[in-house]
């Protein structure tokens, strides 16, 4: 992995290498112009001012030689632009054939990793080396997943499905962004890519296969609030975009239509199925529907905010 530069974070991934060339490329090809366009004319304004009363302009003769090299140069510059740009758009488009898949749930405003087969992630874990193809989608507004060391970016929109694929050689820790704005929250809609040594690798994904067949109640409940809740409300008392979820069972919630209500079961699982059906008082109807979950995932989501303290 190459170093971070002035204007570029470190080289993670296979697809980073050709992104900086052409990025280096355009850059230096616009510092030249720009040196020497604003160089000539600041010499041709030094060297060509009136010195005295009596100078007078003189008429010049063109030049159809130097016209033609100043419009055919930089022509060719611009289609050496495009062809490296499309190349390469090419290449971070289209993930090779044999590709590890993961399909990403973007949704406000946290990341989901679903490895497909009942592993579902807050991180993405990937093996180092490994070509990983990304599917995703949102679950609700307009997202943009980005990953800086990666080179790699693309909206992720809802009902439809976009694809990016990338190819990571070193274990390492890189950020994700969001990088369309989507609400109140976007600031914090942050994940992280894990790359891990393919031995690790193999060791976690078999041991969340076996616990994700065996996790039931308070237990799959806290695990399925770590993956989707945590960033729109804490368990600790301090309020998020939502409000905080501790010690609330049992006792009775002030709505924004002005009526309140007893927090019991079924008001629980209708806040995760049916956000929008009883608003809380000071906050704003911003909570998607959780209708992805299935009637045991829902549960054990009851399960573990019952028993908050």
């Amino acid at each position: 992995m190459k170093d971070a530069t002035f204007w570029m974070p470190p080289q993670a991934s296979t697809l980073a290498p050709d992104i900086d060339f052409i990025f280096y490329f355009i850059y230096w090809v616009d510092v030249f112009f720009l040196v020497a366009l604003m160089g000539a004319m600041l010499l041709f304004a030094i060297q060509y001012r009136q010195k005295t009363a009596s100078d007078k302009t003189h008429p010049t003769q063109g030049s159809h030689k130097l016209e033609f090299i100043w419009a055919f140069v930089p022509t060719l510059l611009s289609i050496a632009m495009f062809v490296l740009g499309f190349q390469a758009y090419v290449d971070s488009s289209v993930p090779p054939a044999e590709s590890m898949d993961v399909r990403v749930s973007g949704q406000k405003w946290s990341w989901s990793y679903d490895y497909g087969n009942g592993v579902v992630t807050d991180v993405l874990k990937v093996p180092a080396g490994e070509n990983v193809r990304l599917t995703m989608s949102s679950r609700d507004v307009l997202h943009s997943f980005y990953v800086p060391d990666f080179r790699i970016k693309k909206d992720v929109i809802p009902n439809r499905y976009t694809v990016l694929w990338f190819n990571a050689p070193e274990p390492g820790e890189h950020q994700v962004y969001c990088t369309e704005y989507c609400g109140d929250a976007h600031s914090v809609m942050l994940s992280k890519v894990e790359v891990m040594d393919p031995e690790a690798y193999a060791s976690w994904m078999a041991y969340e296969e076996e616990s994700s067949k065996t996790l039931s109640g308070a237990a799959l409940g806290e695990k399925l609030f770590k993956q989707n809740c945590v960033a729109c409300h804490n368990v600790d008392g301090t309020k998020l975009v939502g409000p905080a979820l501790n010690g609330l069972y049992g006792k009775s919630e002030n709505l924004a239509d002005g009526s309140s209500v007893q927090v019991d079961d079924n008001y629980l699982r209708e806040s995760i199925t049916l956000p929008a059906a009883k608003i809380v008082a000071g906050y704003p109807p911003a909570m998607t529907p959780f209708a992805h979950l299935t009637d045991t995932e829902v549960d054990g989501l009851v399960d573990y905010l019952k028993g908050l303290e």
